[in-house]
């Protein structure tokens, strides 16, 4: 554990020490103003870590400004790193010449527009909330359901109750029959939620409201995650079935906790005639509801990666990180989320919602 925080600690220092360099050699200006830049990049790096020791020390609104620079941070550090090594490829390979990459203001001056416009795209990108239709089929149903279904909505410090008050009417705008919530619900504290009362938008939902725990919940503190949810009037499914109309509905407690129920365990017992749906926050080993005949899961926790190329991992790390997928008679979907931790940017994704129409089958 300790050498894997290492680890996560080491990699954004390293790209900070490789960008710093560039950009001190980039920089045509005196040795004191250039002292003066890097020490503020790496106070923007450092307050990403400062903003999880001071989140209940410190007003709401100062703790996300810090919370929401450091997170805006690494992902501009990110887009850093990757220009600078495709310069200093060019460069190599005698595509751009040398002078480049120093003390030139041209080269300053268009990679800062060119980032100012990509995360400006990314900011407007994630405001953009996607709706996806789905419909589902079953000879298990009698009548049409229309479920919405969400993950990952991350509200705290930087999605505060406002933001939270606009995803609900476009919740109520569609009439649901229920929502379902796949986790994360939380961001990383649960303070600001109590703080800005919250739980009183989730009460204006016109829906009952069945959700699972997801990790996120557990690094926020799970005593204060419990209490929101049921100041919030959420079904919290952990590690339980609960039965609405000809449905079945089984909350899996997220892989945090590592003794939570086997799935074949926790659906000894469940009526399998009804249409069942597994919500289970972290997509892992989908042979397991496919084996017990699941109609449907619904996961989250990939967010797809967030942003470019971060996208290609989560696609390499995860039999599908994203949307819609069939194992056996088992049908999945895992969303990117309406949320998004960290910074408010998505990059080559999508944060969404799912209006599921759930039918007889013809």
């Amino acid at each position: 554990m300790k050498l894997g925080f290492l680890i996560i600690l080491l990699i954004p220092l390293l790209g900070q020490a490789y960008v710093s360099w560039r950009i001190w050699q980039l920089l045509p200006l005196p040795v004191w103003a250039k002292v003066c830049v890097i020490v503020v990049l790496f106070l923007a790096l450092a307050s990403l870590f400062v903003s999880f020791m001071v989140a209940q020390k410190l007003p709401i609104g100062v703790t996300a400004a810090i919370y929401e620079t450091g997170t805006t941070w690494i992902e501009v550090l990110l887009y850093l790193v990757l220009l600078f090594l495709v310069l200093d490829i060019l460069k190599l390979c005698h595509i751009v010449p040398s002078s480049i990459m120093h003390s030139n203001w041209w080269t300053i001056g268009s990679i800062a527009l060119l980032l100012t416009g990509l995360f400006v795209y990314g900011n407007i990108n994630y405001r953009n909330k996607v709706r996806v239709p789905i419909t589902l089929q079953s000879s298990k149903v009698t009548q049409p359901v229309k479920a919405i279904m969400m993950s990952d909505l991350h509200l705290g410090f930087h999605n505060r109750r406002d933001e939270f008050a606009r995803w609900v009417d476009l919740i109520n705008k569609e009439k649901p029959d229920i929502v379902l919530i796949a986790g994360d619900i939380i961001d990383m504290s649960a303070y600001p939620l109590l703080m800005e009362n919250v739980a009183d938008e989730f009460k204006r939902i016109k829906a009952p409201i069945y959700a699972c725990l997801g990790n996120h919940e557990y690094i926020s503190g799970n005593d204060q995650a419990l209490k929101f949810y049921a100041d919030a009037g959420i079904h919290l499914l952990r590690d339980s079935a609960a039965t609405v109309g000809d449905m079945c509905i089984v909350g899996r407690d997220d892989r945090m906790n590592r003794k939570r129920k086997p799935l074949a365990s926790l659906l000894n017992g469940v009526d399998k005639s009804k249409y069942l749906i597994v919500l289970d926050h972290q997509p892992y080993h989908l042979e397991e509801p496919t084996a017990e005949g699941v109609d449907f899961q619904l996961s989250g926790h990939t967010h797809h990666g967030q942003i470019w190329p971060i996208s290609w991992i989560t696609d390499a790390m995860y039999e599908v990180a994203f949307g819609p997928y069939k194992k056996g008679n088992t049908q999945f979907y895992v969303s990117s989320g309406i949320g998004i931790w960290g910074g408010k940017y998505r990059i080559g994704t999508q944060s969404e919602y799912i209006v599921a129409n759930i039918q007889p089958a013809k």
